[in-house]
């Protein structure tokens, strides 16, 4: 697990994000796209989708950290994280988000950049900080 924890940096609380299988990713800000991009096949029209926050929420007026009232549909994800090394890194949901009806897709990236999340059924409630992906693997 070594390899993981030193290809990041930006963690939120190391002991608690490496209790499990892997390396665990924390969200940092979730965001909505509001304006479509372009795909063309030789990339001279490409352009990135128009993208805004998603309101937070405290749940209690004396929360430290906020909470996203997420309805059905797509969001983007940030994470807290960032891959710091020369390597490629293996990223998928944590199963505590699968078994409440959200997912993203699995992805081996070289930097960790945002990831689509789903959100079926009626909702989730997600908390800043929250764990909510697993790297599996770290390749150099």
């Amino acid at each position: 697990m070594s390899t993981a924890v030193d290809a990041f940096e930006g963690l939120v609380h190391e002991p608690t994000q490496t209790g499990g299988r892997g390396l665990d990713l924390t969200v940092a800000d979730v965001r909505e796209v509001t304006a479509p991009g372009r795909v063309d096949f030789g990339g001279g029209e490409l352009s990135s989708a128009e993208t805004a926050p998603h309101e937070r929420r405290a749940r209690h007026p004396e929360d430290d950290y906020d909470w996203w009232h997420l309805g059905p549909g797509r969001y983007l994800l940030e994470y807290n994280e960032s891959l710091v090394a020369d390597a490629t890194a293996t990223v998928q949901t944590r199963d505590v988000l699968l078994e409440r009806g959200a997912f993203h897709p699995t992805v081996t990236v070289a930097e960790l950049g945002r990831v689509p999340l789903s959100v079926g059924g009626a909702g989730l409630r997600l908390k800043e900080n929250a764990r909510v992906s697993t790297v599996l693997e770290v390749s150099q």
